[in-house]
């Protein structure tokens, strides 16, 4: 047996249903927007620019490619990719700090003011790292936004494991390859 409602019920049912989801989607809509600081860095491929920023979470201060490039000598540059990336090229100056791996010790000695700089393939990874050094209580990090990637698609140098300058770039994977410029690297995965 099925009960009818009287009409007015009906409508106020069907009021609040769309007052909900017009809140909801106001809601999400205003919390995504808000997560994408307009003052960001950008990189010059404003599709990888997108997908970088959908990727992070802006949780870290970031540094630009040029910034870094300016600051080098008075940084700590760590790698947040993984060992065998780091060791196919990375930034002339990075140490290893890993990302499956990492570990604080990597860290000892460096004093909890220092300014640090982190990059990784686009900037996820180290994003996250910078939130572990953050809670260990690290005041003064950033993440390179659009990280190796960008700063080789900007044209700038990587280097081998001896320090020697090389065009191999690890790009995680296939798939990820295809936000570097295949003109600037010779892609490894």
């Amino acid at each position: 047996m099925r009960l009818a409602l009287p009409s007015y019920q009906t409508h106020q049912v069907k009021f609040s249903e769309i007052t909900y989801w017009i809140f909801g989607i106001l809601f999400f809509a205003n919390v995504s927007c808000a997560q994408v600081p307009a003052n960001r860095p950008h990189v010059r491929n404003p599709a990888f620019d997108t997908k970088v920023s959908q990727t992070i979470s802006f949780s870290v201060p970031l540094i630009s490619v040029a910034e870094l490039k300016k600051e080098l000598d008075s940084v700590y540059l760590f790698d947040a990719r993984e060992k065998e990336e780091f060791e196919v090229s990375h930034i002339p100056g990075a140490n290893y700090l890993g990302y499956n791996d990492f570990d604080t010790a990597r860290l000892e000695n460096i004093p909890k003011d220092a300014k640090l700089a982190l990059y990784c393939s686009i900037g996820y990874r180290s994003e996250k790292i910078g939130e572990k050094l953050q809670k260990l209580g690290f005041t003064n990090v950033q993440n390179l936004y659009g990280s190796i990637f960008e700063w080789v698609n900007e044209g700038n140098q990587v280097v081998d494991m001896d320090g020697k300058p090389t065009k191999r770039l690890h790009t995680y994977n296939k798939a990820w390859s295809k936000w570097v410029d295949e003109r600037k690297a010779e892609k490894v995965w």
